[in-house]
């Protein structure tokens, strides 16, 4: 990994816990890892919670001094109006989030958003100052009839047009085949198609742009195999599940320097 690249491990709550249950994770996540001594500028933490605790959450972070990022799990295209039921990057952006998440294939799948979609959201998020997290992966279909890298880079590719070089953004390679199914990627896999995934950034936002874009690995990510996709050159990070729900190994997740060089 770049070591101009600082890593990021991201905790997606998806559909989980309320606004009081939010407040004692992020607290037991903070004390297991001060309690390890872990060094914060080593690893930026990021956590997306469902958007009725990100005001909650956010309070916590600013009152404890937790420096963990925040970030949302969607936004829309849309500033403002008559959407109900849609969240503004204005009102993310209000709440100190950080980062959003976009296109995670669970909105491709069950809100059939495409790829078109998703570059919109991409631009509303850079409207708004935040720093989108942009979901790409194939499918068990897709792997089987096109391989691999095919789908993630068309996906990537739609998703930044027009895209300033400059833009701050984060790339997430989730294949959808080992979401949720225990069934994670091998660390060569991981890094074959990242690498492809920063061929793009280049083309798209040019070569600058591509050494500082993070490339983050997720799907079926946990404290047992965090260190080996970490130790490929173009993985810089994990966007996690289910396995950031669970205190002790979000935080083994986060520490995977302690457990091998890298």
């Amino acid at each position: 990994m770049a070591v101009s690249r600082l890593p990021l491990i991201a905790g997606n709550w998806k559909m989980n816990l309320d606004h009081l249950q939010a407040v004692a994770f992020v607290q037991k996540l903070h004390w297991t890892l001060k309690d390890a001594k872990h060094e914060e500028d080593s690893v930026e933490v990021a956590v997306f919670p469902p958007f009725t605790d990100i005001r909650t959450v956010q309070t916590l972070l600013d009152a404890d001094k937790i420096a963990f990022a925040l970030g949302g799990q969607d936004l829309s295209t849309k500033d403002s109006g008559a959407y109900t039921g849609e969240i503004s990057g204005a009102f993310l952006k209000q709440l100190d989030c950080r980062y959003v998440i976009i296109g995670h294939s669970e909105r491709r799948e069950y809100h059939a958003e495409t790829d078109e979609v998703v570059a919109a959201k991409v631009e509303a998020a850079l409207r708004h100052g935040l720093a989108p997290v942009i979901c790409v992966g194939e499918t068990a279909e897709d792997l089987e009839k096109h391989g691999a890298a095919a789908v993630p880079v068309a996906q990537l590719e739609v998703a930044l047009d027009g895209v300033a070089s400059d833009a701050d953004v984060v790339v997430a390679y989730e294949p959808v085949w080992a979401i949720g199914s225990g069934q994670a990627a091998t660390p060569q896999q991981a890094q074959d198609v990242c690498a492809k995934l920063r061929e793009v950034v280049a083309a798209k936002l040019g070569a600058e742009a591509a050494e500082r874009t993070r490339i983050l690995y997720g799907g079926s990510v946990k404290s047992g195999n965090i260190a080996g996709f970490m130790r490929e050159p173009d993985v810089d990070g994990a966007l996690v599940g289910g396995a950031s729900l669970v205190t002790d190994e979000f935080a083994a997740i986060i520490r995977y320097q302690k457990h091998v060089g890298v």
